[in-house]
């Protein structure tokens, strides 16, 4: 009888039950690039998880040179193979560059958090500026697009992944855009302050 019943209570033991899934669907700022990937902001999140002793896994299917174009095209295929509880959608940066129309990176996006939705998963979106060399009625009008769609759509919004470092040339690497390795601790303390009210003991 004691056998069944500390089966049982493995079992049922919330340390013993699967863990769920966190999947980052990205571009270069969260694939790492230019750095040791085990200094990214997205693998200094397993370790926070970890740490902090909250059962979830990281999936990162992020890609250098994503577009939010490319991630709608991925999406559905990348919610099949990893079945997350939670995606953390940090596309936007690689349109701004390219200057698309912020109207097409907002239908983009909102079809990602629609995909995502029809699967039971939450969203949890992040925000990008560009520099002010694009103009400022592009940069303002590129920016408020994530605004309007985490009101629309009622997702949480990390209004700026960059936030307390981007104009602090020393946190980036040479080309100007991508952030050092001494940089991801800042990243992720910008995510965590709204991924941590999502996440489930």
């Amino acid at each position: 009888m004691w056998r069944f019943l500390l089966v049982a209570y493995l079992w049922l033991s919330p340390a013993a039950a699967a863990a769920a899934t966190i999947m980052v669907l990205g571009d270069s700022l969260s694939s790492g690039y230019g750095i040791d990937q085990d200094a990214g902001w997205v693998n200094l999140l397993k370790e926070r998880l970890r740490r902090e002793k909250y059962n979830y896994t990281v999936a990162n299917v992020s890609t250098s040179g994503e577009t939010t174009l490319g991630g709608k095209n991925r999406i559905e295929a990348a919610l099949r193979r990893h079945r997350p509880s939670i995606v953390i959608v940090a596309l936007g940066a690689n349109d701004g560059l390219r200057g698309e129309k912020p109207e097409t990176m907002r239908l983009n996006l909102e079809a990602i958090v629609r995909v995502c939705r029809s699967r039971g998963t939450r969203v949890l979106l992040l925000g990008m500026r560009l520099p002010p060399n694009y103009g400022k009625p592009y940069t303002e009008k590129f920016h408020a697009v994530f605004g309007e769609i985490a009101g629309r759509q009622r997702v949480p919004l990390v209004p700026f992944l960059l936030e307390g470092f981007a104009e602090n040339r020393d946190y980036f690497q040479s080309d100007g855009l991508h952030p050092t390795a001494a940089a991801q601790p800042l990243i992720l303390e910008t995510v965590w302050k709204k991924l941590e009210p999502m996440l489930k003991r």
